[in-house]
């Protein structure tokens, strides 16, 4: 505090700063003021070259794996809020459902979790992976709307019927 008010007394042309009173000669020239910038932690510390941050697009994405028997099917998670939930879900390891066919164009299966609802309106194509009511997991080889939300799309559905199978499966679900 004292710097300042002696700054401030040189700025104005006082020089009692030496004595500590606060007089001023009318003769006296007036004071020259030089004020030395303080040396900080920050500047006596090298600077360190800046690394690069990690954008969403320079990370490799994460991809659901779906094994049913022999297949391994690929799939690209969906943007939202569900489909993120999900993705932790089974980041505590692969999660495996019974699954059987419902309406002849989905199997259906109880995930064992529920997962944040955020439904809208929407006709599914094969391919699509979908929650259901929050805890039920599909897989469509068919087209159907209803209010759900997508968690993820097969990258190639090609047959996908045929990989699913007749009846009641094993499905496994895993992060890539």
């Amino acid at each position: 505090m004292t710097k300042i008010f002696c700054v401030f007394l040189a700025i104005l042309g006082l020089s009692a700063c030496a004595s500590g009173e606060a007089t001023a000669d009318p003769d006296a020239p007036p004071a020259q003021v030089v004020i030395a910038e303080e040396e900080t932690e920050q500047s006596r510390q090298p600077e360190q070259p800046q690394q690069p941050e990690e954008t969403e697009s320079s990370q490799e994405e994460e991809a659901l794996k779906i094994t049913v028997g022999d297949y391994e099917l690929l799939a690209t998670f969906a943007d939202n809020r569900s489909a993120e939930e999900f993705k932790e879900l089974l980041a505590q390891g692969p999660v495996t459902v019974a699954m059987e066919d419902y309406g002849g164009f989905e199997k259906v299966g109880p995930l064992g979790a529920t997962l944040t609802r955020s439904d809208t309106q929407i006709t599914t194509e094969p391919g699509d992976v979908i929650l259901y009511q929050g805890n039920q997991i599909t897989i469509y080889y068919g087209t159907n709307s209803w209010n759900f939300i997508r968690l993820a799309r097969i990258d190639d559905p090609t047959g996908l019927q045929e990989k699913l199978g007749e009846g009641t499966v094993q499905v496994t679900f895993s992060l890539a």
